[in-house]
């Protein structure tokens, strides 16, 4: 079920080879294209669902720092003199020159 999951967002899950530890086994897998995102357990379904939740905390991460990066860039950082410089007939975001 996990494995469509990550073909359908086109992301290839590596499994590496099974380890036994005290005579049980312990899964190991990492996104291909996110090495970073790894998981153990005991078992290939534990380890999945561990991808997804690592996953899903890494795009929350990427997209929370993309907003941060948009919301910095507003006409509201440039002063009157900047903005007229670069002003092309549309209204401006928020910003009055008679507040």
């Amino acid at each position: 079920m996990y494995e469509t999951l990550f073909k359908e967002i086109n992301l290839t899950v590596i499994e590496l080879p099974i380890e036994l530890i005290n005579e049980q086994p312990i899964y190991t897998a990492y996104l291909k294209e996110l090495p970073m995102i790894s998981a153990s357990g005991k078992s290939r379904q534990a380890i999945y669902h561990d991808l997804v939740l690592l996953y899903q905390t890494y795009v929350e991460q990427q997209s929370d720092e993309h907003y941060e990066e948009q919301a910095e860039m507003t006409s509201s950082l440039l002063s009157a003199d900047q903005l007229l410089k670069y002003y092309d007939g549309e209204s401006f975001d928020g910003f009055s020159l008679f507040d």
